[in-house]
């Protein structure tokens, strides 16, 4: 199966980094190389693209899909979390722009056995780095009640969390609970029939909170944004694509952080806490796909992008 996935707001995104033809550029999530391909076809022959994934299967299907851009990109095996290591490792001090797409690629989801997908059966691995000991299924079998309880509650927004904690540890106890199937059949037994029949599949908030926890997705993203706007130069753009309320909340906080640091009473006539702003938030209001983008990709629907500009 090749790595598809459909990338989202793509003009929007590329267009939100005013690329210079001479710049070097970061794809934090290299993904199957959408965005890297549009951002490498406006660089001269002195630009630089800079790609970054943790996942094999992304790392081989974006190096073919930018084969002809070879000369311009370089493609790094990694977290984006470890962007200045990467950066320092190649000599590289400063770039222009930086963007993450955080996005489940629909490679990953289509691809039953990487364990992503609640409409398949498969395996519960849900690794986005495959040399990742720990997979899905160490977390539904190992973790508390109590734990289980605090990330389906905190990161899959469940009303029903307590319950289907409750069902999971329950249904261990007659042995290890190993494939997706398995899961989806304890959570629905988890949640009143009626409310089944609400928002989308009853499994798609659990699923996501276990794959957020296993990937460390939300602790990845706030602690690399500030490192990210630090490395940008003058006038350079950090974009970020979120799908989840949790991420765009994230984005929003840091980057009003990053605007405005200061943290003296609003009282004091003058700022003495000394923290400088790092530049501006270009989008005030997130940008979200046109319907026309809805209508071809269902996936993009919950997409929000927001924009930093570094001073």
């Amino acid at each position: 199966m090749i790595f598809e996935h459909k990338s989202v707001l793509l003009y929007e995104t590329v267009d939100s980094l005013n690329i210079k033809p001479d710049g070097i550029y970061v794809d934090g999530t290299l993904g199957g190389g959408g965005h890297a391909f549009e951002v490498a076809s406006r660089l001269g022959e002195n630009g630089r693209l800079i790609g970054i994934d943790q996942d094999a299967d992304a790392i081989k299907a974006a190096t073919e899909r930018l084969e002809p851009f070879k000369e311009k990109v370089t493609i790094v095996r990694s977290n984006y979390r470890n962007i200045r290591e990467v950066l320092t490792g190649l000599g590289i001090q400063k770039v222009d722009g930086i963007y993450l797409d955080l996005g489940v690629s629909s490679y990953q989801l289509d691809t039953a056995e990487r364990g992503f997908t609640y409409r398949e059966n498969a395996p519960l691995d849900m690794r986005m780095d495959q040399r990742n000991e720990k997979t899905a299924a160490d977390i539904v079998n190992d973790y508390t009640e109590m734990e289980l309880f605090r990330v389906i509650r905190d990161y899959g927004e469940d009303k029903f969390a307590k319950n289907i904690a409750k069902h999971i540890v329950r249904a261990r106890e007659n042995g290890r609970i190993e494939t997706t199937d398995q899961l989806v059949e304890i959570i629905k037994a988890a949640i009143p029939a009626k409310m089944r029949m609400e928002g989308g599949h009853p499994a798609k908030r659990t699923f996501q909170a276990i794959r957020i926890e296993l990937n460390k997705e939300l602790e990845v993203l706030t602690d690399s944004i500030d490192t990210m706007i630090d490395l940008l130069n003058p006038d350079g753009r950090l974009s970020i694509i979120t799908f989840h309320s949790l991420e765009d909340r994230i984005v929003k906080l840091r980057f009003r952080d990053n605007e405005n640091p200061c943290v003296c009473p609003p009282n004091l006539p003058v700022c003495v806490c000394g923290k400088k702003s790092k530049g501006k938030v270009i989008t005030r209001k997130p940008i979200i796909p046109a319907d026309e983008e809805i209508e071809e990709n269902k996936r993009s629907k919950s997409s929000k992008l927001r924009v930093f500009e570094r001073r």
